[in-house]
């Protein structure tokens, strides 16, 4: 679902996001009537929208609906990110671009989410680094050359990267 939401469907989505339970066209009206003149149609119209695209799911009460969000915001947002990203002709630079717009407090959540996915995956990092060890410990391989990164480079490797693909 990476497509992005309109405005009003963005305004929509917060809501039932936010509320993380099933919510009805006239509660959402309520709320964002405290922002704007909107009426219940259009109210209904959007969420018949989000609910045909498969942002939200809804079931039947009475003669109205509940919707419920069918994946949280954060997936959205990185969903998002993922389709900006793999349409770069240079995703890299595109990285680059984009740490460079963050504010202090973003670049550490990013910091903090890099290390909770490496914690994530010590069992693969640990059999990967034996894997890439032991050739050289039964002196089958020639020595790394000094100053080579940390777990070596593989070919098609960019250089400078290291075997994990994972920045210092």
């Amino acid at each position: 679902m990476p497509r992005r939401l309109g405005d009003l469907e963005d305004a929509v989505m917060t809501r039932v996001w936010e509320w993380n339970r099933p919510v009805t066209v006239r509660e959402v009206l309520e709320d964002l009537q405290k922002e704007r003149s909107i009426a219940y149609t259009t109210v209904m119209t959007v969420l018949d929208n989000l609910h045909q695209k498969g942002w939200v799911r809804r079931e039947a009460e009475g003669r109205a609906y509940r919707y419920e969000a069918v994946s949280t915001r954060a997936a959205y947002a990185a969903a998002l990110m993922n389709e900006a990203w793999s349409a770069s002709d240079n995703p890299a630079a595109a990285l680059v671009a984009f740490f460079g717009m963050m504010s202090p407090e973003q670049r550490q959540a990013l910091r903090d989410a890099v290390r909770m996915v490496e914690v994530d995956e010590p069992a693969e990092d640990a059999e990967q680094q034996a894997q890439e060890a032991a050739p050289a410990e039964e002196g089958e391989a020639e020595a790394a050359p000094q100053g080579a990164g940390e777990a070596g480079s593989t070919e098609g490797d960019e250089p400078g990267a290291n075997a994990t693909g994972k920045g210092r």
